[in-house]
């Protein structure tokens, strides 16, 4: 699940500085999106594109009640999904804040067209819900979240159909007066299943964002106790500096 850290605290002094007759105001609907252009698309630490370029994209649809809708896209080398170059995440879920708090369920279904180009039946999409629950202390959110696939054969490895279940921990947090932002992750995938390749392992991250009108530059340390090669004989898990630019709308 991708998962971006809004600013949370301006939002908070917006609303109390905003007459309360202005939130019959607020537009039922909101659209947001936008392009980025990453150095190395990594997914819970592991390259999805042999360490080479991607780009991606997304765009939400948002109702003032809390239920969203998202389409995430990026490029991916063939060895991800038997034959298929592009990975889309179709999102549902819903979103709500209470006193500082936000809680986020929904469900993800990671769609890989043409993904039985080099093994032909092959079926590598899978359905993944999830939960979030953050919270904001001054400048900081922390956030801890867990996501379950439910067995099905795209995870398997070969014992028949496997599940995957990941749990995280977020921090991240804009600092004052700067366009800057810090972020650092922990998180642990449980195996085996295709998403661990073996066993289970534990992905990290550490980052900065850099924020100018709608442009967002980000560089991140990303890393693995895992060693997972590629075919091409890249250690596609091992750590490695990340770089991004990105557009928001």
């Amino acid at each position: 699940m991708r998962t971006s850290f809004g600013p949370l605290v301006g939002l908070a002094l917006t609303l109390m500085s905003t007459p309360a007759f202005a939130q019959d105001e607020t537009p039922a609907v909101t659209i947001s999106g936008g392009a980025t252009l990453v150095s190395d698309y990594r997914f819970r630490g592991i390259s999805q594109t042999d360490k080479d370029f991607a780009v991606q994209g997304t765009f939400t649809v948002s109702h003032k009640s809390g239920f969203y809708a998202t389409v995430w896209g990026s490029s991916i080398d063939d060895y991800i999904a038997a034959g298929s170059d592009q990975e889309i995440d179709l999102i549902a879920g819903f979103k709500k804040t209470f006193s500082g708090t936000t809680v986020d369920v929904g469900v993800l279904y990671y769609y890989y067209p043409g993904s039985s180009k080099i093994v032909p039946g092959t079926n590598s999409d899978f359905v993944e819900p999830y939960i979030g629950i953050s919270h904001t202390f001054g400048p900081v959110t922390g956030k801890v979240s867990a996501a379950y696939a439910p067995k099905s054969k795209a995870l398997s490895i070969g014992a028949g159909k496997e599940d995957n279940l990941y749990v995280a921990f977020d921090l991240s947090g804009g600092i004052p007066n700067t366009p800057l932002s810090l972020s650092a992750h922990l998180g642990h995938s449980y195996g085996p299943s295709y998403l661990t390749i073996g066993k289970g392992y534990t992905d990290w991250n550490v980052g900065a964002t850099y924020t100018w009108k709608n442009l967002i530059l980000g560089v991140s340390y990303v890393d693995t106790n895992k060693a997972l090669f590629s075919p091409s004989g890249k250690n596609i898990s091992k750590g490695g500096i990340v770089g991004s630019v990105g557009v928001a709308f």
